[in-house]
């Protein structure tokens, strides 16, 4: 599947059980009111924090980040700036 910036994401099936994963996307402010903005009409809880126990979103790093848990338990992450950047 083809991403914004040319980033693809490839699936790989297997057999057996999969061990939840974190997966997390850097995206623009613009696309971040987007993402948030259908997770909350869809009322899928989102989670300021990766252990998903502080509600709604952060502002680390001089930007916004939020957690959510795609439909088998993968931790998925939008943030608006790389780690570390403040």
């Amino acid at each position: 599947m083809e991403l914004d910036n040319n980033v693809s994401v490839d699936f790989h099936s297997i057999d057996g059980e999969v061990t939840p994963q974190h997966y997390a996307f850097l995206i623009t402010e613009a696309d971040f009111d987007a993402v948030y903005g259908r997770l909350t009409d869809q009322a899928i809880d989102t989670f300021a924090n990766p252990a998903c126990t502080e509600p709604g979103f952060n502002r680390n790093d001089g930007g916004r980040g939020t957690y959510f848990r795609d439909p088998d338990g993968h931790i998925l992450e939008v943030i608006t700036r790389p780690y570390g950047a403040e």
